[in-house]
This record gives structure tokens, sequence and C-alpha cells, in this order.
């Protein structure tokens, strides 16, 4: 069955978008984007992602077309048009169609497109954990800002799977940012703890979620660098994101974390979360 995209304000069967050849977002990764979780044919945390879209828009001095009232509705429809009940919608938009220059081009309309995907979720990886590998953060300093730009974190992914790993924590100085597609938390001594939401990580949605979780269940939570050693250490660790929820690391760089499996935190967090989607574990 083809698939139904939202491009520059007209729903259209896939094959017939055409992308220009000039198109900044291809010429530069001049662009910003989004990836909402759909739950039962609907958007979740539909407000924390437009407003991070808003700000990734703002730092980039990028126009949002059709306001985020528009994008709203049409993401909403578009789910609709797919009839998409678990899976996700990925929306991107660049600054425009211009000839190759650095500079803004003057007048060029911004270019937006999205599209649905089908994404169950990964009981699999929630339920035993990943492995992982950790590798410095080469990226630039501006990871708040969700940008088109992910050549580093392709590059890392990438080299976590050769090395035969499900993903790699990033760290600059042996400081902890983040995985290459998630945010990553610890816990040691029932305390949890994660990077900042400063310029050097993406702020997650999941991210704020889990934490909103953990402090409605009382759990104690710290935003605060951490380092490898503290990894290393740790007795629980997990990575959140919007496909990848609340899943356990269980070992990295070939180390045990805790006992080398998800730990009882991790696995009441994932049981709270479960709830906030309308799902039962």
């Amino acid at each position: 069955m083809t698939s139904i995209c939202w491009y520059d304000n007209a729903f259209l069967p896939e094959e017939e978008v055409r992308i220009s050849p000039y198109d900044r977002g291809y010429n530069f990764g001049d662009g910003i984007y989004e990836v909402f979780r759909v739950y039962g044919g609907r958007l979740f945390e539909a407000e924390a992602h437009f407003e991070r879209l808003r700000l990734s828009a703002e730092g980039l001095k990028l126009a949002l077309p059709w306001g985020i009232e528009g994008l709203r509705a049409a993401m909403s429809e578009l789910v609709e048009r797919n009839a998409l009940s678990e899976g996700t919608v990925y929306l991107q938009i660049t600054r425009g169609v211009a000839p190759r220059n650095h500079l803004f081009p003057a007048g060029a309309a911004p270019v937006a497109l999205a599209y649905t995907r089908e994404v169950a979720r990964p009981v699999q990886a929630m339920d035993q954990g990943i492995s992982a590998i950790t590798l410095e953060d080469i990226r630039w300093l501006h990871c708040n800002y969700k940008t088109l730009n992910l050549l580093a974190n392709v590059l890392a992914k990438q080299e976590a799977a050769e090395r035969g790993a499900a993903d790699a924590v990033l760290h600059r100085n042996s400081t902890v940012t983040e995985s290459s597609a998630s945010n990553v938390m610890i816990v040691k001594d029932g305390v949890l703890v994660t990077h900042p939401a400063n310029n050097l990580i993406l702020h997650g949605v999941t991210r704020a979620v889990t934490l909103r979780l953990a402090r409605a269940a009382e759990i104690p939570a710290e935003e605060r660098p951490f380092s490898l050693d503290e990894l290393y250490g740790a007795d629980e660790a997990f990575v959140t994101g919007t496909t990848v929820e609340i899943t356990p690391i269980v070992s990295v760089d070939g180390r045990k974390i805790g006992d080398g499996r998800p730990g009882p935190l991790t696995r009441r967090l994932q049981r709270e979360f479960s709830a906030a989607i309308g799902l039962e574990q």
C-alpha cells in the first residue's frame, strides 16, 4: 500500500514527492526535524515535540511555515490518512530551494516534508537490555538543536554495530553526554542521574517524561554531568528516546553494568512509562 506524505502543505502519494537538487537541506543539512511517536493513532507528547521544533527553528533563524497550529493539524491528518496506529511521524523543514551559496538566500521559502512509518515497541530490547560502547563526542556545540546534521551520530552508530554493540555512549573528555540517538541515564544507590539539558545534548522528550515519572514516583533524580567511571560503576543504566522508550544498558565496553541485567528502578520506570502511554507492560 502506498503511503501518503505531506509535502509543502499538500498530501501526496510518496512516489509523487520530488526534492529539488538545490534544496539547502540536501546541500548543507540546513534544516531541522522532529520524530513524533504515535500510540493508538495519536501523537504522544505532541506539545513538547512542537516546542522543541520551535526552539530549533529559532536557533537556526528558520521560519516555520504554516505555524505550529498548522503543522499540528497537518501531522494529525497525516496519521489519519495513513491509518497509523503505532509508529512514528517524521517531519523535516529546510530553509528552502536556492542556488548553492553559504549565505541565507533572500526570498527562499522553507520546504516541509513529513511521512509516517509503522514502528513496533522495542519489547525484546526493553526486556533483555542492550550492550554499548563508548566513543568521544565529536559533534558540534549546539546539540540542543535537532538539525539534519547527523553524520557524527551515524558514524558512532555504525562503529557500535561493527563492534557488536547496539549503541554508542558519547563523552567529552570522559564526561558522558548522550548516546548516538538517545539520552543516557544511570542509577547509583537509588538516585537517577542524567546530563543536564544544556547545549551538549538534545533535550529529549522521552528524557523529560522519564524525569517527570521519576519525580512523581519520589525517585531522587539529579541533572548533572557524570563521568565514564560513574557509568562503569553504576548499579543500572538505560537510554531514553522516542523509539527506544526506556531501554536498559546491561554492558558498556564489555563491562557489566550492575549484575548485567536490567535493574529494579529501570523496570519500575518502564512500567510507569507503559501506564503513561495507556498500555500495560
